[in-house]
């Protein structure tokens, strides 16, 4: 082991540093380079567990915005409530050609969907996900896709924004914007 130690030395105007090799030399001690690869390979962990983990959480945010998405086609009440996060902040907004309708705070989405729940029949959509953008920010994620819903008749493509929050461990939709995609573009 070779240690440096550097001490300021005054010569006139200047400050000089000296340095002083100090060589402890321990053959008995001496790593072999096989001896380094267990600590390399944990080093080499330890700096990708974050990449890894981030991968995991943006799978576990799709699986959350697809399963809102889904029972709300599928008229699931239950498991379409069960991805929100009740919340007051909660917002919910769609635009299409007829104009933008916008829900604030948990108790008037549900209270505004019972009806949609009570009287709708299943969609038959088989749905595509393009996902443009997901960003993990500790507890809160945005989400950025565009869905592609074919029912047979009609195709509709909606560009949408989520918003999540991570509550007990589990992914909570608390924001929802869908603007549907005219024929022009």
């Amino acid at each position: 082991m070779i240690i440096v130690i550097f001490e300021p030395e005054k010569t006139g105007d200047l400050t000089q540093l000296t340095g002083f090799f100090l060589n402890f030399d321990f053959p008995e001690r001496r790593m072999t380079p096989t001896a380094y690869r267990p600590f390399l390979i944990l080093g080499f962990c330890l700096l990708c567990a974050p990449v890894f983990a981030q991968d995991t959480e943006k799978e576990a945010i799709k699986r959350v915005v697809m399963q809102e998405t889904e029972s709300y086609l599928g008229v699931d009440f239950e498991t379409w409530s069960g991805c929100w996060l009740p919340v007051p902040y909660a917002y919910w907004s769609f635009s299409d050609k007829s104009g933008t309708q916008f829900i604030d705070g948990w108790n008037t989405i549900q209270k505004t969907f019972e009806t949609y729940f009570q009287s709708q029949k299943p969609s038959r959509s088989k749905l595509t996900y393009t996902w443009q953008e997901i960003r993990v920010y500790n507890n809160g994620a945005y989400v950025r896709f565009r869905e592609h819903a074919d029912d047979g008749i009609r195709v509709e493509e909606t560009d949408q924004i989520r918003v999540l929050e991570k509550k007990d461990g589990k992914w909570k939709v608390v924001c929802m914007s869908a603007v549907v995609k005219d024929d022009e573009g």
